[in-house]
């Protein structure tokens, strides 16, 4: 579905992604992890047209998508959760719902704000509260529905659950894992290794704006001295 294949991206003059190549096949759940700093959020910036990449390409069901603005590769059927969420902080949970809410894809069975509830009811408990008088969790979870809501066909998450709490955190796990059944692919960008593992069939790890293994679930399981030496853990 999503393939990019060696990209370089810059920022000025300087250099932050190398030759930088990944897929994600049709209902599949694949990571990208790496320590801070090592060019996770510049590729998905990239695949997103959010920054400009200079060399390589970027193909989503077959077509290129690297010269396209943001909203024309929005509009192809790739929906972001960015990093820090991004909602509208002004605007009711509701709204922050509808506002986003498309089928450009042309989906037989699109998203409604009762499937939306269904993955996170908590967001249903909210419905009429603004976007800045929710917590941190249901904010990320809103971001995550207001994605869903363009009816994507493949979801790109960038950081998951950063800064949540542990129960928040087994709500959003939970969450995409409905959203696994239902056959949706998803890109996803976190730290919490065991989560992404029991989630996602194949991993990329990012080392100083470069791919520096690919590979299975228990290709990964197996290989505590590439957790350690790329993961820290």
């Amino acid at each position: 579905m999503l393939e990019v294949e060696k990209i370089a991206t810059y920022y000025g003059q300087s250099q932050a992604l190398f030759d930088v190549s990944l897929k994600v096949g049709e209902a599949e759940v694949v990571t990208l992890l790496g320590r801070n700093g090592m060019g996770k959020s510049t590729t998905i910036r990239s695949i997103m047209g959010l920054v400009p990449v200079r060399l390589g390409r970027i193909t989503f069901s077959g077509k290129e998508i690297q010269a396209l603005p943001s909203y024309g590769i929005a509009r192809k059927g790739i929906g972001l959760v960015p990093e820090g969420r991004q909602i509208f902080p002004n605007l009711t949970v509701r709204e922050n719902l509808l506002v986003t809410a498309a089928n450009h894809t042309q989906s037989t069975s699109p998203y409604s704000l009762d499937d939306i509830f269904t993955i996170f009811p908590r967001l249903a408990d909210r419905l009429t509260h603004f976007g800045n008088q929710i917590s941190g969790g249901e904010q990320q979870m809103l971001a995550i529905g207001r994605a869903l809501m363009t009816n994507p066909r493949l979801l790109i998450l960038d950081e998951a659950t950063e800064g949540l709490a542990p129960l928040v955190r087994q709500e959003i796990w939970r969450g995409l894992n409905i959203l696994k059944t239902k056959g949706l692919a998803i890109l996803i960008v976190d730290k919490n290794i065991k989560a992404l593992m029991d989630i996602a069939a194949r991993h990329y790890i990012m080392e100083k704006g470069e791919i520096a293994w690919s590979g299975l679930t228990s290709e990964l399981i197996n290989s505590p001295e590439i957790q350690r030496h790329y993961l820290g853990i």
